[in-house]
């Protein structure tokens, strides 16, 4: 703090990001909160706490923390299964495991996780996001699951052009949804107010000006809407079911957060993130919105964005951010019960369709073609199943893939003089190959002398061993002449035995 008192320009910049952020977040707030079917008032509680607490915690000094859109669906699946009581202990429970994850040094090794899977996993979440919402901009209460959304959109479709209270809303959606995607083609000049907030002020005050029969968000007050979880409610989530729905917590807020703290690395020439501070810092977060019974942060790629991009050079711009929702929060409640439901609606639909990567599907298609079919299978594994499911199917594939791509080998055959052949085995022989391997030696004709060359393999495993034994045995037993091997370099010559010289 001192540092900043003593250059007046930093603080300055400090002070001008942090309104910028503090415009940013608002309207996300208390879009994911109505979202995730919690009050409007917990998603600022979540904000507050990731600017006040988390935002002065070490770590990453530019990113912000807040509600995020990525896990809207989560939460929504999981105040509807657990009820909004347990909520709190889900968060609160899954903020502890990230902090144990970051004493343990494991924030680093979120940053391994595969790149397709996060991507399928985010374009997963905007797909169940958009649809859910489109019935929110319609004031229509939305269907579970994903495919019921997807067979609902039919009814959907006739109620709105049927027209009445429907229709009026999903105008008031729709228009929000067009001044965020025409808001950053006006000039610069234009764009110092966040499109977000404008879209969502414009649509307010269209609804307040023609008194249009729309939903609008309702107001409980901060401290009402706060409710720390009782021991009864530790109750309700002692299943296998909460279990899952914690650990996707955990994971999934945890990548996020990470992901988004390499990304605005490399947006700024400032101190870099130490990633195992700031999964403690999330942990600790996350912890204190579970006791509070509010709903769980991550770090916001697109509030740190605005962040580096109003020139923030500390963390002091993400603290007063959290600041200015406090005091918003505490002067101005009414101020959200204006604002129509399905303007909040527009700006999360928005939201879902960036999370979709659709301008890098296609250059991942033609370069890198397996990562796009993980890419995919996530993302609709996700909307026909459920969040948790999906991302476990993607690691899986991305596992299988990655096992598959280093399982390369080479089995050449070549004829010597005097009739003796060489069957030369290169590179790593796993059981995911053996059907080749075998294929080929077994192909190999039994009245020949024949020598298996393995000294060129980097890596055999249990099961290739195994085989290529039963395999010689088999063929002693068969042919003129024993079969005669080299064995691997570096790997214990075990299979000298399944052959006699």
């Amino acid at each position: 703090m001192s540092t900043l008192l003593k250059n007046p320009t930093v603080l300055r910049r400090d002070i001008l990001a942090s309104l910028v952020v503090f415009l940013v977040a608002l309207p996300l707030c208390v879009g994911v909160a109505v979202a995730s079917g919690v009050p409007a008032e917990l998603g600022l509680v979540t904000g507050i706490v990731g600017g006040l607490l988390v935002g002065a915690l070490p770590g990453s000094s530019l990113q912000v923390s807040g509600p995020a859109a990525g896990l809207t669906v989560l939460v929504y699946e999981a105040v509807q299964e657990f009820g909004l009581g347990a909520l709190g202990v889900i968060v609160l429970i899954s903020g502890l495991l990230q902090l144990v994850l970051g004493a343990l040094k494991f924030g680093r090794y979120f940053r391994a996780i595969s790149v397709a899977v996060v991507q399928g996993m985010l374009a997963g979440i905007g797909l169940v996001l958009v649809l859910g919402q489109v019935y929110a901009m319609a004031d229509t209460a939305q269907p579970s699951g994903g495919l019921g959304k997807l067979a609902g959109l039919p009814g959907l479709a006739g109620s709105v052009l049927s027209g009445g209270t429907a229709l009026t809303a999903f105008l008031v959606g729709a228009g929000t949804v067009a001044v965020l995607v025409l808001w950053p083609r006006l000039p610069a000049r234009a764009r110092v107010v966040p499109g977000p907030l404008v879209a969502v002020a414009l649509a307010t005050a269209v609804t307040v000006a023609f008194d249009l029969p729309v939903a609008k968000v309702e107001v409980q007050g901060l401290l009402e809407a706060v409710r720390p979880p009782g021991l009864g409610d530790f109750g309700d989530v002692a299943t296998v079911a909460a279990v899952g729905t914690v650990l996707a917590f955990t994971l999934i807020a945890s990548a996020e957060s990470l992901f988004s703290a390499a990304a605005v690395d490399r947006m700024h020439d400032g101190p870099r993130t130490d990633y195992d501070k700031e999964l403690m810092a999330q942990g600790i977060g996350n912890t204190v919105c579970g006791a509070l019974g509010a709903l769980p942060m991550t770090a916001v790629i697109v509030r740190s964005a605005a962040n580096v991009q109003a020139g923030a050079r500390t963390s002091l711009s993400r603290i007063l951010h959290g600041l200015w929702l406090l005091l918003f929060a505490a002067l101005l409640p009414a101020a959200i019960g204006v604002i129509p439901l399905a303007a909040l609606a527009g700006v999360l639909v928005h939201a879902g369709c960036k999370l979709a990567p659709v301008k890098e599907l296609a250059p991942l298609w033609r370069e890198h073609r397996g990562e796009a079919v993980i890419l995919v299978v996530t993302a609709v594994a996700i909307l026909v199943t459920n969040l948790f499911e999906g991302v476990v199917l993607g690691l899986l594939l991305a596992v299988c893939k990655s096992a598959w791509e280093t399982s390369h080998l080479h089995v050449e055959v070549r004829e010597l003089t005097g009739g003796r052949m060489v069957a030369a085995i290169t590179g790593n022989a796993t059981f995911l190959r053996l059907p080749r391997i075998l294929e080929e030696l077994e192909g190999l004709p039994s009245d020949r002398p024949i020598e298996l060359d393995l000294s060129g393999l980097r890596h055999l495993d249990h099961a290739c061993r195994i085989a290529l034994e039963n395999w010689a045995l088999r063929h002693n037993d068969a042919g003129t002449e024993p079969v005669r091997m080299l064995p691997p370099e570096g790997i214990p010559a075990q299979l000298s035995s399944a052959s006699s010289t």
